[in-house]
């Protein structure tokens, strides 16, 4: 058993969303999706403790849900920041076990699967950096102003969450990308710019981010055909 610490963002307001509030407000059959993606960790023995990273001013409404649904898990509160890397940074800084592999993982993926935590802690642990992703099953094309090009898909991958990385190698490279002034566009950008290797974990296509209203219909869909399993 490899133990994890899980960052969980949730500070972002998904405008893509239009739903007036912020997403992880939104019910699933009566359940708010924070608490979908939090009860993931909950429930999973490898995860010995969760950040939350929230908007301040959200954070009692946040406290309240915590009260409301009662998690077996003590779950660590976290102000978000302007950025998002911002807000995962504030989240390393937060994590009291430095031994701990580091598990960074959007509020709004409510639907991975533990087999596949596991398995990104075990790569995590033994190599240093790891991520869920899953192959590009879509024709790509790359678009300069002169040209376009269509990209070999073989060798393509949709990057997900959570990304996964030993302690010390995501604390520094938050710490170098801080003081270089570099955002990046996700965790493992930031340790692939020190030279580190970043493996690839395959994950599943179920393991949607919501961000459209249409993502919204499918996760029902999905939690109605798992409730009737």
């Amino acid at each position: 058993m490899i133990k994890y610490t899980a960052i969980v963002l949730a500070a972002g307001q998904g405008k893509r969303m239009n739903a007036g509030e912020n997403k992880q407000f939104i019910k699933l059959l009566d359940k708010p999706l924070i608490i979908h993606t939090l009860a993931i960790f909950d429930k999973d023995d490898w995860c010995e403790s969760i950040v939350l990273v929230a908007n301040p001013k959200e954070i009692d409404r946040i406290k309240e849900l915590l009260t409301e649904y009662q998690l077996e898990k003590q779950v660590i509160l976290v102000n978000g920041g302007k950025e998002r890397q911002d807000s995962v940074r504030n989240g390393v800084h937060n994590i009291s076990n430095k031994n701990s592999i580091v598990f960074i993982h959007d509020g709004a993926r409510p639907f991975v699967q533990q087999m596949h935590l596991h398995r990104l802690a075990e790569v995590a642990s033994e190599k240093g950096a790891a991520l869920l992703a899953v192959p590009v099953t879509d024709t790509i094309k790359q678009k300069t102003a002169a040209t376009l090009t269509t990209l070999d898909r073989s060798i393509l991958w949709a990057a997900q969450t959570p990304q996964a990385f030993q302690y010390h190698v995501i604390f520094k490279a938050h710490e170098r990308a801080a003081d270089d002034q570099f955002i990046g566009t996700d965790d493992a950008s930031l340790v692939e710019r020190l030279g580190e290797k970043v493996e690839v974990v395959r994950g599943s296509y179920d393991n949607i981010k919501l961000t459209t209203p249409e993502d919204l219909q499918r996760a029902t869909t999905y939690l109605q055909n798992k409730e009737g399993e």
